[in-house]
């Protein structure tokens, strides 16, 4: 099978690439509006983009009818962000944020989250997410017409991590049951719990 881009319709194409780009951890990206309405929602194309600057991105595509999705409205609008980790324990409370309430509707409600006032930005953060991160963009990057896909990249402003998953002694986070997305015909996810060692050959 032999498959050029162009010959691929917009749900052929998401098919196929997040079919190929597994597992996609999962951004749980939380902000806030002009009118102080908290939202919170899900985006599996995310990573790091580099530890030092610390730099993470993700992308938010529109709505198929060309509307922004509320994440990306109000990034635009305050220029920042907090990504929440997502764990075994709270992937049903990220599924409910990931449906499209109306603008004035908070998730943190919807899922029964609390958000609790983060240190630099004023963003909210997940109170029940283990790992909490308070960005600023960087730079949006825009992909397609009239479907725009918006590639965000934030700067690193603090880190907060609880204190039961950090060793103190190796300085490392340890213990988080992570979900990431799969691919595949339906809405399929992975645990990060099954893992295994490879040492980097040394030459």
């Amino acid at each position: 099978m032999k498959i050029d881009p162009g010959d691929s319709n917009l749900q052929d194409s998401s098919h196929l690439m997040t079919d190929i780009v597994v597992p996609r951890p999962i951004a749980w990206v939380s902000t806030v509006d002009e009118n102080g309405v908290f939202n919170l929602a899900p985006f599996s194309c995310y990573g790091l983009v580099s530890s030092f600057p610390m730099v993470i991105g993700f992308s938010v595509g529109s709505y198929r009818d060309g509307k922004k999705k509320d994440t990306i409205r109000n990034i635009e609008l305050t220029k920042e962000f907090v990504i929440n980790v997502v764990t075994e324990t709270l992937g049903p409370a990220m599924n409910i944020t990931s449906a499209s309430f109306p603008r004035e509707v908070s998730e943190f409600t919807k899922a029964g989250l609390t958000p609790v006032k983060a240190d630099i930005v004023n963003a909210p953060m997940v109170l029940e997410s283990p790992v909490k991160i308070e960005c600023r963009v960087i730079q949006i990057i825009e992909f397609g017409k009239p479907l725009v896909t918006s590639l965000v990249l934030g700067s690193v402003l603090r880190l907060h991590i609880a204190d039961e998953y950090w060793n103190k002694k190796s300085g490392r986070i340890e213990g988080l049951r992570l979900i990431a997305r799969l691919g595949g015909d339906g809405d399929w996810y992975c645990r990060t719990g099954d893992t295994f060692q490879m040492k980097r050959p040394i030459i």
